[in-house]
């Protein structure tokens, strides 16, 4: 069984480990680097675990912060929520990726007329 993969975003405490407490203290150094952030947007970043994040963006807070990505980034496994293994096709016990998706069709149904 395969778990899914989530992450912990750790934006605040490497800023707090480099002497940065608010929020507000990354906006000059982001715009020195081209990135144009309101102060909401600065604040949402760090205090909450962003969904989606333009690789610019990531790029510019590793290099702020003097990091790596895996000091900023995470991954741990989904709380609750493992994969259930593959399903074997019916009658084999064969790998269903190797089998094709020939094998996993099902077969068409055919009416027959019974005499009486």
């Amino acid at each position: 069984m395969t778990e899914k993969l989530d992450y912990r975003w750790h934006l605040r405490r490497i800023m707090a480990d480099r002497g940065l407490f608010q929020t507000t203290d990354l906006i000059k150094p982001l715009a020195q680097r081209d990135i144009r952030l309101s102060s909401s947007q600065v604040f949402r970043l760090v205090t909450e675990r962003p969904e989606r994040l333009s690789l610019k963006i990531l790029m510019a807070l590793l290099d702020i912060l003097d990091c790596a990505m895996d000091d900023l980034i995470e991954p741990v496994a989904a709380a609750g929520t493992r994969t259930r293994p593959k399903k074997m096709a019916a009658g084999g016990d064969h790998d269903v990726n190797a089998a094709g998706l020939g094998a996993l069709r099902p077969k068409r149904a055919r009416i027959t007329r019974t005499s009486e």
